[in-house]
C-alpha cells in the first residue's frame, strides 16, 4: 500500500492559507497590495466584526477580464513575474500568485471586476465557497476590482477559534492600513468599520522632487497619526556594480546573504534614505512609532532598528526608541523580499551600506537641526576645555565658578551668527551645503556621485534641512528671567517661555568637550593596572575581539592576546573606573556588537564619559549668577547636540505663547 500521495488542490490551498492568511489583517494586506499593484488611485476597505464576518476591498485600478479573473483563482497564477530570474528583482508588492486562491479556500469569496479600458459597462462576478467556484456571471461594475470575503475560516473552525477579539483584529487591520497610507500618500484611502467611517484621507499630490515628496509624506503623517515634531531626512549614495561586497561580521541577528565562492559585486544604482524622524526629545517607550519602508514595502529588519538607535545614540534616553517614517529606495535586485511567508522581512545584498547610510542620515539630520550656517567656523576661544583629573575626580567648570551673585535683570543672550557644527565622534563630518530653494531637489547633488572601492559609502551626500522648518530654539535670542527650584532656568524668546535644566545642559557641554579633546589627541591616554587580569572568552567573541585590538589600543584599553581564547588586560583609560575589569571587557564586546562594524570605537567609551561628566556637572541647588547662566546658554549653543544631555534627557523645554494662552483659557 502506497503511503505517499498527492494532496488535493483544495487541501493544498488551505495549507498555503495557513502561511499567508494568519488573521483578517493578512487578507486586507494581500488584497490592498493587489490594488496598489493595479495602479489604484482610490482604495476603500470595509470590515465587519473585526474582519470575521466581512472584508471588502474596492479599488479603481486596471481591473481584469473574465479569463484573467478566473485564472487569478488558480495557485501561482500572477501577472507580476514570468520566470525564475524575475524573483531576483521584484518591484511589485505581490508576486507569488497564491494569496487570492488561498483566501478563497477559507472563506465565502466574491470577486467583481471590470477592466478600466473596457468601454462596456459589463464586468465579471465570481462566487467561490471554500475553494469551490459556485457561480460565474456577468455583472455591472465600475472600472476596477471589488473583493468581498465573508465568514473567514468558516471551514476551519480550529483556526477560527484562535482569532482574538473583534477590537483586536480590527486594530491589526487599521495598523496595516496606516502603513499602506503612509507608503502611498498619492493614493486616497477610506476605512469603514461596521458601517461607520473610521477615517478617509484624500490623495496628496506631489512632484518628483524629494522636498515635495517629503511634504506630501508629512501631510499624510499628520492626517493619520497627528502633528509631531519631525525633521526631514534626505540622503543618497550611488553604488557601482564593480564595488566588492565588504567583508563583515554577522553582528546583527539578521538574515545575511550567503557569501559566494567568487568575489561578489553589488547591483548598481542609487541608494536613498528619505522621510521624517523625530526631533530631539521626541521618542516612544516601544518601537511602535517606527515605520520603515523598503521600496514602499513596510518591513521589519533588526539591522535597520540598530542603525536608528546608532544614529540617535546619546540623544535618546535608555529604554526609549526613535520615532520615524523612513523610506529606503534601493535597486530591487539588491534586496530579497522572498524570505518570509508574509513578506514582512527583507534581506539586503549589501546590508552594511544600508545600515550605515541610515545611521549617518539620522545622525547628520539631528546635527543639522541646530546648524543654520552654510559652512562650519572655528570654535570660539571662549569655550574652554574642562579639565578632568582622574586622581582627584575634580573638574574646572567652563566660565562659571561657584557664585552667589544675584541674577542681573533681564539680560538678553543674542543668537549666534553662525553655530559651528562638531561631530561627537571622529568620523569625518558631512559636507555642508547652503539651504536650497524649496522646489530644488535635495538629492540633486548625488546624481553624479559614484562610490570608489574602499570609500566610505555614507559620506557622499549631505542632508538639506527644509527651508520651511522652524528655526531651532538655540538660534534665536533668549532673555534670562530667573531660576526656579535652583535647577530650572527660565528664559523668554519671541516665541514663548523656555525652561533650561542647568545640570543636563552642563552635562552636555562637558561631555562634548571631553570627546572633542579625545578626538584631537588621537590616542586616549592609558593607565596601567596594578594587577593585570586574564580574561577567557568564547570562541566567537574571542575572534571578534581579536579583530578590534588595534582600535581598542587607540581607545586606551590595553588588551593583548594571551592564548587562543585568552586575553590579558593590563591598562584602562584614566576616566574608566572599572571595579570589575573582566565585566568591563565583556560589556565592551557587547557594545562593539551592538554598535556595528566600523563604528567609531571612541563611542564605546561615551557611556563612561557620560557618567564621569554627570558627577562633575553643576547640580540642582548649585546657585549660579546671571553671567554664569548666560555663559551656560552660550556654551550650549556651540554643542553639536545641544537639545539632550548624554543620557538622552532634554536640556530645554519650550512652551509657545499659544500653549500658554490655552492653559489660561484665553483661546480654545
Amino acid at each position: 500500500m502506497n503511503r505517499v500521495h498527492l494532496l488535493t488542490e483544495q487541501v493544498a490551498n488551505q495549507i498555503a492559507a495557513g502561511e499567508v492568511v494568519e488573521r483578517p489583517a493578512s487578507v486586507v494586506k494581500e488584497l490592498v497590495e493587489n490594488s496598489l499593484d493595479a495602479g489604484a488611485q482610490k482604495v476603500t476597505v470595509e470590515i465587519g466584526a473585526g474582519g470575521r464576518s466581512l472584508i471588502r476591498v474596492t479599488d479603481d485600478g486596471m481591473g481584469m477580464s473574465r479569463d484573467d479573473a478566473l485564472l487569478s483563482l488558480e495557485r501561482h497564477a500572477t501577472s507580476k513575474i514570468q520566470k525564475a530570474e524575475d524573483l531576483s528583482s521584484i518591484s511589485t508588492m505581490g508576486f507569488r500568485g497564491e494569496a487570492v486562491p488561498s483566501i478563497a479556500s477559507v472563506s465565502r469569496f466574491t470577486l467583481i471586476t471590470r477592466e478600466k479600458d473596457n468601454s462596456s459597462p459589463e464586468g465579471t462576478q465570481i462566487i467561490v465557497n471554500g475553494g469551490t467556484i459556485a457561480e460565474v456571471k456577468a455583472a455591472g461594475s465600475a472600472p476596477g476590482t471589488s473583493v468581498e470575503v465573508r465568514q473567514l475560516f468558516f471551514n476551519l473552525p480550529a483556526r477560527r477559534k484562535f482569532l482574538r477579539t473583534e477590537e483586536t483584529e480590527a486594530a491589526h487591520i487599521q495598523h496595516y492600513l496606516t502603513l499602506a497610507a503612509l507608503a502611498f500618500p498619492e493614493v486616497a484611502f477610506t476605512f469603514v468599520k461596521d458601517g461607520r467611517n473610521v477615517w478617509q484621507v484624500p490623495a496628496v499630490k506631489a512632484s518628483a522632487s524629494p522636498s515635495s515628496q517629503i511634504e506630501a509624506l508629512r501631510e499624510r503623517y499628520r492626517a493619520m497619526l497627528g502633528d509631531e515634531k519631525l525633521l526631514p531626512v534626505s540622503f543618497a549614495i550611488t553604488l557601482d556594480q564593480n564595488d566588492p561586497i565588504p567583508e563583515e561580521t554577522d553582528i546583527f541577528e539578521t538574515a545575511s546573504p550567503v557569501k559566494p565562492a567568487e568575489p561578489a559585486v553589488s547591483p548598481s544604482g542609487t541608494l536613498k534614505v528619505w522621510g521624517l524622524i523625530g526631533s530631539p526629545g521626541v521618542s516612544r517607550a516601544t518601537r511602535d512609532g517606527q515605520f520603515v519602508f523598503v521600496n514602499r514595502r513596510p518591513v521589519e529588519n533588526r539591522g535597520i532598528n540598530y542603525a536608528l538607535i546608532e544614529g540617535y545614540h546619546n540623544s535618546l534616553m535608555k529604554g526609549r526608541y526613535p520615532v520615524c517614517c523612513l523610506f529606503i529606495e534601493i535597486d530591487p535586485a539588491a534586496v530579497d523580499v522572498n524570505i518570509h511567508p508574509s513578506k514582512r522581512e527583507v534581506k539586503f545584498h549589501r546590508e552594511f551600506e544600508v545600515r550605515k547610510l541610515v545611521a549617518r542620515a539620522v545622525h547628520d539630520t539631528l546635527l543639522m537641526f541646530h546648524d543654520e550656517a552654510s559652512s562650519p567656523s572655528p570654535r570660539p576661544k571662549a569655550i574652554e576645555q574642562a579639565e578632568l583629573t582622574p586622581a582627584s575626580e575634580t573638574a574646572v567648570l567652563p566660565h562659571f565658578p561657584p557664585a552667589l551673585a544675584p541674577i542681573t535683570p533681564a539680560p538678553v543672550i543674542p543668537a549666534p551668527a553662525q553655530v559651528p557644527l562638531k561631530m561627537g565622534f571622529s568620523a569625518p563630518p558631512p559636507v555642508r551645503v547652503a539651504a536650497e530653494p524649496a522646489a530644488a531637489p535635495a538629492l540633486a547633488a548625488t546624481s553624479a556621485l559614484r562610490m570608489q572601492p574602499g570609500a566610505d559609502p555614507v559620506s557622499a551626500s549631505p542632508a538639506v534641512r527644509a527651508p520651511q522648518s522652524p528655526t531651532p530654539l538655540l538660534n534665536i535670542p533668549l532673555r534670562l528671567i530667573g531660576v526656579v527650584g535652583k535647577l530650572y532656568v527660565l528664559l523668554e524668546s519671541d516665541r514663548g517661555l523656555v525652561l533650561l535644566d542647568q545640570h543636563a545642559a552642563h552635562e552636555r557641554i562637558l561631555f562634548e568637550q571631553m570627546l572633542n579633546r579625545l578626538e584631537q589627541n588621537g590616542v586616549t591616554p592609558s593607565q596601567k593596572l596594578l594587577l593585570p587580569e586574564t580574561i577567557e572568552l568564547p570562541p566567537r567573541d574571542a575572534q571578534f575581539l581579536r579583530d578590534q585590538l588595534p582600535a581598542l589600543t587607540r581607545l586606551g584599553v590595553g588588551l593583548s592576546e594571551f592564548g587562543e581564547r585568552t586575553f590579558l588586560l593590563d591598562a584602562l583609560p584614566p576616566f574608566v573606573k572599572a571595579a570589575d575589569p573582566r565585566r568591563f571587557v565583556f560589556d565592551l564586546v557587547d557594545e562593539l556588537r551592538a554598535a556595528g562594524r566600523e563604528v567609531n570605537l571612541a563611542r564605546l567609551g561615551e557611556h563612561t564619559v557620560a557618567k564621569t561628566v554627570c558627577r562633575h556637572a553643576v547640580k540642582a541647588n548649585d546657585p549660579l549668577g546671571g553671567p554664569e547662566l548666560e555663559n551656560l546658554v552660550t556654551d550650549l549653543r556651540h554643542c553639536a547636540m545641544p537639545y539632550t544631555c548624554p543620557h538622552g534627557r532634554p536640556t530645554l523645554i519650550e512652551m509657545s505663547y499659544r500653549e500658554l494662552e490655552k492653559k489660561f483659557g484665553r483661546v480654545q
